[in-house]
C-alpha cells in the first residue's frame, strides 16, 4: 500500500503539481470561507441591510437552539463522568471473564501500559507529580513502563531532572526509560509530535521487542507533562480496551480537566480552561465527532502498522485519529472514556504574560485547521472510505472550524452592522427598531448556557486551598459574564489568525505552552 500521503505536513511536500495545488486548495478553503463570511456581513449590512438583518435574527435563533442542545450534551456528558468516577473499575476488571480474540490475552493482568512523558524545560516538581499520578493508579507497577521522553534541544538540566527521577521511581515500575529525541533531524519540526514518534520506536526496541511482548497487549498513553490521572484511570481505560468491540480500531479518550492550578488562575483564563474542558465533555456525549485530543490512548501494534505520530506537523494530537482513519479506511473511531484526567490551566508570572500564553495556546489549536487540507487530500486518495463517510467528516471538520472563527464575531460584534451602516432608510424602519431587542432577547434566553457551565465549573473545583477566601467561590461564578470577551479575543480571534496564516501559506511552528505554577504552589 502506497500512503505517502498520510505524512504530508503541506502542500509543498507533494511532488505533483497537480496534487499539490489540490492540497494548496484545501489549505486555503477553511480561511476563505471564514474571510468571506465576515466581509458578507459587512457588504450585506451596507448594501442589503434588510436582507442582513434577517440572516442575523436567524443566525441568533439558531445559536440559541445550538446554545440549548449543547447544554443538554454538557450536562448528559458531566453525569456519565461522575457516575464513572465513582464506578471501582479494578473491580470490574477482575469480573471480566471473556476477552477479545485479536488481543490474545487469558487475563487482564495480560495488558501492559507504555506511557510516554514528553517534556521540554518544565520543572522536576511537575515531572514528578506526573510521574506520581502514574504511580498512584491502582494498576499492578510492574505492568506499567513510563518513557521519559526529553528534547536534546533542552540541554543537561532536562537530563538530570530525567535521571534523577528515574532513579528514583525505578522500583514502582516494570521500567522507566530514558530517550532523547535529537534536535536537527532532517524532515521534522521541532515539537510533540517528533519527540512521541521517537520515545515509542526507542521503547519498543528497548522493552517491548527485548521482553518478546504482543504488541496487541500493549495500549500507549501519551499525556502531557502536567496531566493528574486519577487513581483509577489505567483499569478504567484497560477495562474498555478488553470489552469494546474491534479494541484495536480505537482510541480511547478521557475528559481533559483544567484544574490543578485553577485557584492561581486569573478570570479569564478560567473562562477559557473550563470552555476546554466543557466542549470535551460534551463531544464524549456525541462520539460520531469525536476526536483525539491532548492527552489520550490506542492500541500499540496499530501505532507501529501505522508509521507513528507525524513529525513534520504541530496538531499530533488530533492529526494522529485523522492518520489511523485515512491508513484504515476509515475504520477508526474514538471511544470516549468519560473520565477525567486533570492538567493545567494557563498561568503566567503576570496577567499580560498569561494573557499572551492563552492567545498563543488557543492559537496552537486553532491551527488544528492544518488537519483540514490532510484529510480532503486523503480523501481524495482513499478510494475505500464510503462516500457519504467523507462528506459528513469533510462538512464537520469545515463547518468546526468556520464556526470558530466567525460565530462569536457574529453574534456579539458583526450583528449590529445594520444598525451602523444600513443608511437612512434602514434606520427609520420597523426592522431597525425591532434588531437590536430581538438580539437582546435571544442572548438573554441563551444564558441557560452560562448557568450550566457556571454551576457545573464550581463543582469541578479541587478544594479551596489554605489563604483562598471563601468569597473565592463567588468570583469563580461571577467570571462567566466575560464569556463574551473571551470566547472572541481567546477563540475567534487566535481561530481566525490561525486560517488565515494557513491560507496565507505561512506555516506555524510549534510553541510549547509554558507550565509556570506560583511559588507557593512550586515548593509543596
Amino acid at each position: 500500500m502506497n500512503a505517502s500521503h498520510l505524512r504530508v505536513g503541506k502542500a509543498s511536500d507533494i511532488e505533483d503539481s497537480r496534487e499539490r495545488a489540490w492540497y494548496r486548495f484545501f489549505e486555503i478553503l477553511p480561511g476563505s470561507l471564514a474571510w468571506l463570511t465576515i466581509a458578507g456581513i459587512f457588504l450585506a449590512s451596507w448594501r442589503f441591510p434588510f436582507s442582513a438583518s434577517f440572516f442575523i435574527i436567524a443566525f441568533d435563533l439558531y445559536w440559541l437552539f445550538k446554545t440549548i442542545f449543547l447544554s443538554l450534551h454538557l450536562r448528559a456528558g458531566y453525569k456519565e463522568m461522575k457516575r464513572r468516577v465513582a464506578i471501582r473499575w479494578h473491580e470490574k476488571l477482575e469480573a471480566v471473564k471473556e476477552f477479545p480474540g485479536e488481543l490474545g490475552v487469558s487475563a487482564w493482568r495480560d495488558i501492559r501500559h507504555l506511557i510516554i512523558l514528553p517534556f521540554y524545560k518544565e520543572s522536576r516538581v511537575l515531572v514528578k507529580e506526573a510521574l506520581e499520578a502514574v504511580r498512584g493508579n491502582n494498576y499492578p507497577g510492574e505492568n506499567m513502563w513510563v518513557v521519559l521522553a526529553i528534547e536534546e534541544r533542552a540541554g543537561r538540566d532536562a537530563l538530570n531532572i530525567a535521571e534523577e527521577l528515574s532513579k528514583e521511581y525505578t522500583p514502582h515500575f516494570g521500567r522507566v526509560l530514558i530517550t532523547i529525541h535529537p534536535a536537527d533531524i532532517a524532515g521534522e519540526i521541532p515539537g510533540k509530535g517528533s519527540n512521541e514518534t521517537w520515545a515509542a520506536r526507542e521503547a519498543k526496541k528497548e522493552i517491548i521487542d527485548k521482553e518478546n511482548i504482543r504488541l496487541e497487549r500493549v495500549i500507549v498513553s501519551s499525556f502531557d507533562i502536567d496531566t493528574r490521572m486519577p487513581a483509577e484511570y489505567f483499569a478504567c481505560l484497560t477495562y474498555h480496551y478488553l470489552t469494546v468491540s474491534r479494541p484495536l480500531k480505537a482510541s480511547y479518550q478521557p475528559i481533559p480537566v483544567y484544574s490543578n492550578n485553577i485557584w492561581d488562575s486569573p478570570a479569564f483564563s478560567r473562562v477559557v480552561a473550563n470552555s476546554g474542558t466543557f466542549w470535551q465533555t460534551m463531544q464524549q456525549a456525541r462520539p460520531e465527532r469525536l476526536t483525539t485530543f491532548s492527552s489520550h490512548s490506542m492500541p500499540f501494534k496499530s501505532l507501529v502498522e501505522m508509521g507513528y505520530w507525524q513529525t513534520n506537523i504541530v496538531s499530533e494530537d488530533s492529526r494522529i485519529f485523522w492518520q489511523f482513519l485515512l491508513f484504515y479506511d476509515g475504520d477508526w473511531r474514538v471511544v470516549p472514556l468519560f473520565y477525567p484526567v486533570y492538567m493545567d490551566a494557563n498561568v503566567g508570572p503576570s496577567l499580560w504574560q498569561t494573557a499572551k500564553n492563552v492567545y498563543k495556546q488557543q492559537r496552537r489549536w486553532g491551527w488544528g485547521v492544518e488537519n483540514v487540507p490532510y484529510l480532503l487530500y486523503g480523501f481524495l486518495k482513499n478510494k475505500k472510505i464510503p462516500l457519504r463517510k467523507k462528506l459528513y467528516l469533510a462538512f464537520n471538520q469545515l463547518e468546526g472550524f468556520w464556526a470558530w472563527a466567525t460565530n462569536a464575531l457574529l453574534l456579539f460584534f458583526l450583528g449590529w452592522l445594520p444598525l451602523l451602516l444600513g443608511g437612512a432608510h434602514f434606520g427609520t424602519s420597523v426592522l431597525s427598531y425591532n434588531l437590536p431587542r430581538i438580539t437582546r432577547t435571544v442572548m438573554f434566553l441563551a444564558m441557560v448556557g452560562l448557568i450550566t457551565s457556571a454551576v457545573i465549573s464550581t463543582s469541578l473545583l479541587p478544594p479551596r486551598p489554605p489563604g483562598k477566601p471563601v468569597r473565592t467561590y463567588f468570583w469563580m461564578v461571577l467570571q462567566w459574564a466575560l464569556l463574551p470577551i473571551t470566547i472572541i479575543l481567546f477563540g475567534s480571534i487566535p481561530g481566525l489568525e490561525a486560517q488565515t496564516r494557513l491560507m496565507a501559506g505561512k506555516y506555524m511552528s510549534f510553541w510549547v505552552t509554558p507550565k509556570y505554577r506560583h511559588q507557593k504552589a512550586e515548593s509543596r
